[in-house]
């Protein structure tokens, strides 16, 4: 890269882009060093954000292989050189940073680096990190005297790799990187605040909705149990009005929990919330749970919501119930809606004795689901052949 007059401010502006572009602080970070290192054409570029002890909450370096990342070791600890960058705001610009007296030395596996520049990263006094380049890519510009052309201290024979203007354009993508950062921790925050609040009010509403029947329902329990000896009849008929009552409070149970909306699918949409739930799912059991989408066109928020909770429905029973070895989740475009296939290989039922026995496996609410957006679900299982649910919706 061709850092002349003018020439970096492009791109300086493209890395921007990039960095505005993520709003998951992890994300922001690795597009924060990227950045720093092609903007440089330096070999080597890592970002430490400091925690409360010493150490480094986070750590992200570009230029080096997972397998060198994993040789190399534990994170560093705040010293030498990468403590001066977090408890001053002052630039670094090293012809050699292996003959700075405060360098202390770094593991076997890592990789040997020379010339070098460090730039905190603040919000205001805060600093919120700090970014480290290393090996500059181009010739370096000649020695002239004790110190640099530009006033880079340097060894005996070499000039220093990183310039002035090479600081300035840093200074300006970590004044752009503080912004980043600041607003991918708001983010986090707020998703967090977001998450809380919908379970205080799911908490409020079960509550409410539920509270008083279940409170029934122990009641006329009780009054059942003490009549059972002297007036059997009248103890059957509360009984049967203590069946209708867990009824009622399941299905406000169920009515409460299908409000919630989750926060994701607001966000992320429907179908980076399924991956990201079907890869959860993946880890979190031993059967293997796969996501596939197929031109699926942004759908009508409830539609959406519908199919997520048919999905979610659909997963559960695979992997609670059917023993299944491998779970199929496919989203596909349908017309101009989108057709949802689960599909597993696991032991399957006879759909006909289930709803004689009353068992529905949730299918019920998933039909009434699907029913309440205009969409059709329908249930294809044999005993031994697995099961496969598919729900069509109409689109917008």
């Amino acid at each position: 890269m061709t850092n002349g007059p003018g020439a970096g401010i492009p791109a300086v502006s493209s890395a921007i882009l990039a960095m505005s572009r993520h709003l998951e602080v992890r994300d922001v970070l690795k597009t924060i060093v990227a950045s720093a290192r092609e903007l440089l054409d330096a070999e080597y570029a890592a970002l430490g954000v400091p925690d409360d002890h010493g150490g480094f909450a986070q750590f992200v370096v570009d230029g080096i292989s997972d397998e060198e990342w994993k040789a190399i070791g534990p994170l560093p600890r705040q010293h030498g050189i990468l403590a001066a960058m977090l408890h001053s705001a002052t630039p670094e610009r090293l012809a050699d940073v292996r003959a700075d007296p405060r360098f202390g030395g770094w593991p076997a596996a890592h990789p040997d680096m020379s010339d070098f520049i460090g730039l905190p990263v603040a919000d205001g006094d805060e600093i919120l990190g700090a970014l480290f380049l290393a090996n500059k890519r181009r010739d370096k510009p000649p020695a002239s005297g004790p110190s640099g052309g530009d006033g880079c201290p340097f060894t005996a024979g070499d000039g220093c790799g990183f310039t002035e203007e090479d600081e300035r354009l840093l200074g300006i993508l970590a004044e752009h990187a503080a912004i980043a950062l600041t607003n991918a921790r708001l983010y986090e925050r707020s998703r967090e605040l977001t998450i809380a609040g919908e379970r205080a009010r799911l908490a409020h509403e079960l509550h409410d909705a539920v509270a008083q029947k279940l409170f029934s329902l122990r009641l006329t329990a009780q009054a059942a149990t003490a009549l059972v000896d002297r007036d059997p009849a009248r103890a059957k008929g509360e009984l049967h009005q203590v069946a209708l009552l867990a009824a009622e409070a399941a299905d406000e149970l169920r009515a409460a929990v299908i409000e919630l909306r989750p926060a994701a699918l607001d966000e992320d949409g429907l179908v980076a919330t399924l991956r990201s739930q079907v890869q959860v799912l993946d880890r979190a059991h031993t059967a293997c749970v796969t996501f596939e989408a197929h031109g699926v066109r942004v759908l009508p928020s409830a539609q959406e919501e519908a199919l997520l909770r048919v999905a979610q429905e659909a997963l559960h029973n695979a992997l609670r119930h059917s023993g299944a070895g491998h779970v199929a989740v496919t989203l596909a475009r349908y017309g101009q809606g989108a057709l949802l296939r689960i599909a597993d290989d696991g032991r399957g039922f006879d759909t006909r004795a289930v709803r004689r026995a009353g068992r529905h496996l949730g299918l019920v609410s998933m039909r009434d689901r699907a029913g309440s957006v205009g969409g059709k679900l329908t249930v294809e299982s044999e005993p031994g052949k697995g099961t496969t649910v598919k729900m069509e919706v109409p689109g917008g």
